[in-house]
């Protein structure tokens, strides 16, 4: 058991204070209750001399006082220890999250989102059950049975030793059901991840479920996931079902043997009746122990099935961290880029994307990078940002090292449009604002002028304020990659990248787009991704990448002058124009 919660020891090393404290408050709560007996017996020997107004009130009284002070120590426990689980959930989650934000993009290609978001959230809560109430009654459990076990004996220890002869029965009852429980639970959580990562991705590609009529298809598909959760949750009810009434058939069988021995024992005169009255009152405390055990060991195979599923989380090492001992950098970078020799391959295997790319982009200026579809050109400029990690030495920035840079550093001076535009579920300005939360609403409205969409902004009901929805849902897809292109560029970086961030918009937009970023290139470094020349021409230099290599450099009447594969492409797309011309 200890192995399985050992993740959790530093939370609850950090919280060992209110945990002591919880335990005091145990030990208190239980002093009373092991007191309240005790009252219960002497009040019955008591009355064997007299019942009067006067002793019925006193030993109430007495009863009250213990019973008021036992709910005072109760009220702290529960106050103390589930406060305690709380503030641990909350540190959990927070280390999650922010372990979650560091990984690498490719961590993403081989975690489902509906996996994850099931561990952050039915994971954590059942680990929650387990620092919390698990915790708080097993010491309950303990601390009263081990207490009133002394008065039980010392009352009678045959009748002690009868009563609880059943207990061990009950005892193996739990071992064999909680091991049971432990297997089914971890098969429930493994499909409750499989149904939530579904439902996250119907709900993500809704337009696509509709544009294919599978809508059908898809409720049919997710009833048939849901079908097998419920199966396998049925089964964990059943097997429930079978331990809580196999432990009260253990506890009626220690009450029934309590009642026929302890009444022999009264008969005998060996015990008082006050006694035997004090003794029952021990016994049926101690069936909500028992009773408990069967709900706190569910809680423990829970949470620590739970546990190992969080812990695998939190021991994810980002792929892609800081180097040891940085060298110090200046804050701002100038911004000279360079591919010295760079042979790259994805992490996962494969073929070599990338052969020997030797390329260098000068501060202040802009270099263009076109070629056919699935040539590098994403994967390249993905290098820069290090969303993806290239060899030692063969990425530098400023004439360093990439590696050398802090991650920090490095991407606080970069501004970067992807070529999948993400816009998150909050309003225009707030997007638009992401890199740069203390924008000014004239540094946004001037952002969104400069990607040509300012004035469809404005024509909106709310303007600026405008929610736009799941991923950007309720606008175009240009309108998408010039909201995204306004966010990198209120951002003022020293180098822009931007991955095919034209593709969506028409030739007029694009232009007008072009002339508002032309200002703003001016003095950082600009790396242009493009199907299109009219998007690549006024670049300082081009670069044409065909099967991860370099083919063609130089500048647009330089490479249209060698009629390479730079000429073809941009006969091909002036002779597309005209046709669209003519139609």
């Amino acid at each position: 058991m200890l192995d399985k919660i050992r993740p959790l020891f530093p939370y609850l090393k950090r919280y060992w204070k209110n945990l002591a404290w919880g335990g005091v408050a145990v030990i208190a709560y239980n002093v009373f209750r092991i007191i309240l007996p005790l009252i219960v017996g002497h009040a019955v020997d008591d009355m064997k001399h007299g019942v009067t107004e006067q002793r019925i009130e006193y030993h109430a009284l007495r009863l009250l006082l213990v019973a008021a002070l036992s709910a005072v120590f109760l009220y702290i426990t529960r106050q103390v220890i589930i406060g305690a689980s709380r503030e641990i959930e909350y540190d959990l989650r927070n280390d999650l999250f922010a372990n979650l934000e560091r990984q690498a993009p490719s961590f993403y290609h081989t975690h489902r989102t509906g996996d994850i978001m099931a561990r952050t959230t039915n994971d954590l809560n059942a680990v929650r059950q387990l620092l919390g109430p698990a915790i708080m009654y097993s010491a309950n459990c303990l601390v009263f049975t081990a207490a009133a076990l002394p008065f039980m004996i010392h009352i009678s220890p045959k009748l002690t030793l009868c009563a609880v002869g059943p207990l061990p029965i009950a005892s193996v009852l739990v071992q064999s059901f909680g091991h049971r429980i432990h297997r089914r639970f971890e098969r429930i959580q493994a499909m409750f991840s499989d149904i939530s990562a579904k439902a996250q991705e119907n709900f993500s590609g809704a337009r696509l479920v509709r544009a294919f009529a599978q809508e059908e298809a898809e409720i049919a598909s997710f009833e048939k996931a849901n079908l097998e959760y419920i199966g396998r949750s049925m089964h964990l009810v059943r097997l429930m079902a079978m331990l809580w009434p196999s432990l009260e058939l253990v506890l009626g069988l220690g009450l029934m043997i309590t009642l026929l021995v302890g009444g022999h024992e009264v008969v005998a005169h060996r015990i008082s009746v006050g006694d035997f009255a004090a003794f029952n009152v021990y016994m049926v405390q101690l069936i909500w122990p028992m009773i408990a055990i069967g709900w706190v060991v569910n809680l423990f195979q829970r949470g620590t099935a739970s546990v190992v599923r969080i812990d695998e989380l939190l021991k994810q090492q980002p792929a892609i961290v800081d180097a040891d001992n940085l060298p110090p950098q200046p804050a701002v970078l100038r911004g000279d880029v360079e591919f010295h020799n760079l042979s790259f391959t994805y992490p996962t295997g494969g073929p070599e994307v990338l052969h020997k790319i030797s390329l260098r982009i000068p501060a202040g200026t802009s270099a263009a990078i076109v070629g056919p579809t699935g040539s590098g050109k994403s994967t390249l400029v993905s290098l820069v940002p290090r969303l993806l990690d290239a060899p030692e030495g063969t990425v530098l920035i400023d004439g360093t090292p990439i590696r050398q840079h802090s991650l920090e550093q490095l991407r606080q001076n970069i501004g970067f449009v992807p070529q999948e535009t993400f816009l998150f579920s909050d309003t225009i300005a707030q997007n638009i604002a992401f890199g740069r939360p203390n924008a000014t609403e004239d540094e946004i409205v001037e952002a969104a002028r400069v990607a040509h969409i300012a004035n469809e902004i404005l024509e909106f009901p709310r303007g600026f304020d405008t929610a736009v929805g799941e991923r950007g849902i309720t606008l175009s897809g240009g309108q998408k990659q010039r909201t995204a292109i306004a966010r990198a560029v209120l951002r003022d970086p020293r180098i822009l990248i931007l991955d095919d961030a034209l593709a969506s918009v028409d030739t007029y937009t694009e232009e007008q787009i072009l002339n508002g970023l032309r200002r703003v290139m001016e003095g950082r470094t600009t790396l242009l991704i493009s199907h299109r020349i009219s998007t690549a021409r006024n670049a300082d230099q081009i670069a044409v990448l065909v099967g991860g290599r370099i083919v063609e450099l130089g500048t647009h009447d330089e490479l249209i002058a060698r009629n390479g594969y730079y000429t073809a492409l941009a006969e091909k797309q002036q002779l597309e124009e005209e046709l669209a011309v003519a139609t």
